[in-house]
């Protein structure tokens, strides 16, 4: 992390006056979104594709730069033909770089050049880290207005740490360590400390002008946009990614609606709660394989209070007797559905005067992609087709009928729980007001 030492005038935090002419702000500037992407990461292969918390890594940081609703265009630059795919189904333009700035060597700076050059409409570029996960459009917001109604021509996100430095050694030298930000004779405590601010990496705002003339991403009069520690996660090991899923899981933007409150749940057995294979008896006798974890899964959610109906096809149907025994012994109604399964639960959906953001839909193929839609809540397991993934809102990582129902009946678990927070802090909010 690199460490700032803040300077303070009229209120706004600055660390050097720019010199030369000044480009014109305001809302005719085009302002990109430009995410770096390059398919040959040492530390974890293609990570910025790789699912964290449901979604490809990628995926929260251009879902957070989409729905700010502030950049004229965003980008994915990237010399991988998989991250290109994930990159466009998140609805974002494609840079192509060529293979100058995509060498080992290369650096950020060089490909938002090379970016520019190709792209001469662009004013103002933003520069997202992909593995910043917990990026919410407020954060891309509150930053940018400090250039188009301020005047500044670089801004980038830091966050604060309590982290006393000392001077390393070599080994053999002779030398002895010294401290660098702190007094040993007067070691302060945590909270009388305000700590350092450090670079996070997440975002770096910057005007075209001082890119192209100077070579810098900070520079003339820039200021910093201090972020919270919860909102701030790197990735750079595979020791990282529990952590980072975990941490997504609480402070993630989950998008422009807020997590929702299920209180429905449909799910497929053939392929979500099970394998989707179905054994048969020498006597002829349907059987299928159901994990316990799934049918802890479904106990989990009856417990909070989420009805959950069980359901097969008319196009591959369960034999009478089996549904019955599925249903007994998970406490579910089966219910058969046919070609266009919306259509057949929209009536139950309406029948509970409930709407479809207050259901959760597990499915795992093209006949679900409508209902994984239009759900408040959708998961597929992580061995459905692409089609049902590029329509789900959550990817579990584990497969159909091995784990999958219990993982997405604990996200939507985690959601009500943050659902009701939210409302409980909501509360809190309007009576103080």
């Amino acid at each position: 992390h690199f460490c700032l030492k803040k300077v303070q005038s009229n209120g706004i935090y600055f660390l050097k006056k720019k010199k030369g002419k000044r480009l014109q702000t305001g809302d005719k500037q085009h302002k990109a979104a430009l995410i770096l992407a390059r398919g040959g990461s040492k530390g974890i292969p293609l990570k910025n594709v790789k699912t964290l918390a449901g979604i490809p890594l990628i995926g929260w940081v251009l879902r957070a730069a989409v729905d700010s609703e502030l950049f004229d265009s965003v980008w994915v630059s990237t010399d991988h033909d998989h991250i290109e795919k994930v990159a466009l189904s998140c609805g974002a333009r494609i840079h192509r770089r060529s293979a100058e700035v995509s060498k080992d060597s290369s650096t950020s700076l060089d490909t938002i050049q090379e970016f520019l050059r190709l792209n001469p409409e662009v004013d103002i570029v933003c520069n997202i880290q992909a593995t910043s996960p917990c990026l919410h459009p407020f954060h891309l917001k509150e930053a940018l207005q400090l250039i188009t109604e301020q005047g500044y021509d670089s801004v980038f996100a830091v966050v604060r740490r309590h982290h006393f430095r000392w001077q390393e050694v070599k080994n053999d030298s002779g030398e002895l360590t010294r401290p660098l930000n702190l007094d040993p004779h007067n070691r302060p405590r945590r909270q009388d400390w305000d700590g350092e601010l450090c670079e996070s990496g997440s975002f770096y705002f910057t005007q075209r002008e001082l890119i192209e003339e100077q070579g810098l991403l900070q520079g003339g009069k820039v200021a910093y946009y201090e972020v919270r520690p919860e909102y701030s996660v790197d990735i750079d090991v595979d020791i990282d990614w529990p952590v980072a899923e975990q941490r997504v899981l609480r402070y993630g933007y989950f998008g422009r609606v807020p997590p929702e409150v299920v209180k429905l749940m449909f799910c497929n057995i053939s392929g979500c709660l099970t394998e989707g294979r179905i054994f048969l008896s020498v006597s002829g006798e349907e059987m299928v394989s159901i994990n316990t974890r799934d049918t802890a899964g479904i106990r989990i959610l009856q417990k909070e209070g989420v009805e959950v109906m069980l359901l097969t096809s008319s196009l591959d149907p369960f034999e009478k007797a089996l549904s019955q025994k599925v249903s007994a012994r998970l406490g579910c109604e089966v219910l058969c559905v046919g070609e266009q399964p919306l259509d057949d639960l929209e009536t139950l959906v309406k029948e509970r005067k409930l709407s479809w953001k207050d259901v959760a839909f597990m499915g795992n193929d093209e006949i679900d992609v409508q209902c994984l839609n239009v759900a408040g809540l959708s998961a597929v397991p992580s061995d459905a087709p692409v089609l049902a993934k590029n329509a789900a809102k959550y990817i579990c990582t584990a497969p159909g009928g091995k784990g999958a129902m219990r993982e997405f009946a604990e996200h939507i678990r985690l959601q009500k729980r943050k659902a009701k927070s939210q409302l409980e802090q909501d509360r809190i909010d309007l009576t103080s007001s």
